[in-house]
């Protein structure tokens, strides 16, 4: 019983200190702040959680957790170029709209603590390149796709996924769109963005 209520306070901990760091960013939020929303007193998160800095790589690690095995399955699979563009774009738009503050999370963590990103590199699940690569190779010298390397190809999906997020406020108010038209945006982008790459390589 006591190992379950342990449990349900390290939840209650992560998703307080999740809606905490998404509104006031790593350097704002406060652990007085993310216990009170998490119901506890402060003594006894420094309990679960010695830091700011351990308990924010708690939250990024969650869901991260999340993310990088579908993404590195995709990338593994046996599917066409073509088909990895589609699937990686439309699972990760799904993630982030669900999991908002996800790329501003990973965007301020690497401006501030850039070595971060590599503690999460060894990881069971992280994104390996290495079948991309291979397939995009093959499908260039086949002439399915036009020249182009997998790291540019990778760095176009990637970039056409994460910018709209990363710069959401900007986007929605040069556009004037509120927060469930935007969220429609985002849903409709699963094609434009895969048609778009695809548009961009493919040979016909």
């Amino acid at each position: 019983m006591k190992k379950a209520k342990d449990e349900n306070t390290e939840g209650q901990i992560l998703d307080a200190a999740k809606n905490v760091f998404q509104a006031k960013g790593m350097d704002g939020a406060r652990m007085q702040e993310i216990a009170d929303k998490a119901g506890i007193n402060k003594a006894m998160l420094h309990y679960y959680y010695r830091s700011k800095q351990l308990l924010f790589e708690a939250v990024f690690k969650n869901a991260f957790s999340l993310l990088a095995p579908q993404l590195n399955a995709i990338l593994n699979d046996d599917s066409y170029i073509e088909d990895k563009v589609k699937n990686f774009t439309s699972n990760y738009i799904s993630f982030v709209i669900k999991h908002p503050y996800l790329p501003n999370f990973i965007i301020q963590e690497l401006n501030r603590n850039p070595d971060f990103i590599l503690n999460l590199k060894d990881n069971k699940g992280f994104p390996n390149l290495e079948k991309f690569r291979k397939q995009v190779a093959i499908e260039v010298k086949k002439g399915i796709i036009k020249p182009i390397s997998a790291e540019q190809l990778f760095i176009n999906i990637l970039a056409l996924n994460i910018f709209p997020f990363v710069a959401r406020p900007l986007i929605m108010t040069f556009i004037n769109t509120d927060k469930a038209a935007y969220n429609k945006l985002m849903e409709d982008r699963k094609a434009e963005v895969a048609n778009f790459i695809i548009h961009s390589i493919k040979n016909t």
